[in-house]
């Protein structure tokens, strides 16, 4: 059915520190790629500014030392606005979460998807059951799960139509209907 191709998913989750934030995006994003999903990877953005590199999170620990607030900030407000940006124009987000990783910007995306009404895909790196219970007040919990091969599972579903409870988030449009 292909129900997800031209759809556009953000993927979303801690940055701060981690070259283990860039390997998970990759592999999903290889595998959305196949099924014809466009990904907005913030440690891969689609447009020249607003970029971050690991380097880019030693310097900014290095000018917080030396209480450099003004360029820090000079610098989180464009990369706030693109990621923010992609947050908007997605059809769904996929979200890693490791509840022992302290993260921000992850929880101001997922807020504003929310509010926004999309499907938001959780994987708890620590397995649904550690799930931190506000989030069961904020999306379905059919939408956690607490592994990669689970939300493989669960949007291939998706894709191929055989999953059919929208939970009043997923509108799939089909633009190539006469």
């Amino acid at each position: 059915m292909n129900n997800l191709k031209g759809t556009r998913v953000y993927l979303c989750g801690a940055m701060t520190f981690d070259s283990n934030q860039v390997v998970w995006r990759e592999k999903i994003g290889k595998i959305l790629k196949a099924m014809g999903v466009m990904v907005l990877d913030p440690t891969n953005k689609p447009i020249d500014i607003g970029l971050e590199k690991m380097e880019d999170q030693y310097r900014r620990s290095r000018l917080r030392r030396e209480r450099d607030y003004d360029t820090i900030a000079a610098e989180m407000k464009v990369i706030r606005c693109v990621d923010l940006r992609m947050v908007d124009i997605s059809d769904f987000i996929i979200v890693n979460v490791d509840i022992e990783k302290y993260t921000v910007g992850t929880w101001e995306e997922v807020s504003l998807g929310n509010r926004q009404k999309k499907p938001i895909i959780f994987r708890i790196e620590q397995g649904k059951q550690n799930t931190p219970d506000w989030l069961f007040g904020m999306v379905p919990h059919q939408m956690i799960f607490s592994t990669w091969k689970q939300v493989i599972g669960y949007l291939s579903m998706i894709d191929d139509g055989s999953y059919t409870n929208t939970y009043k988030r997923w509108y799939l449009f089909n633009f190539n209907k006469e």
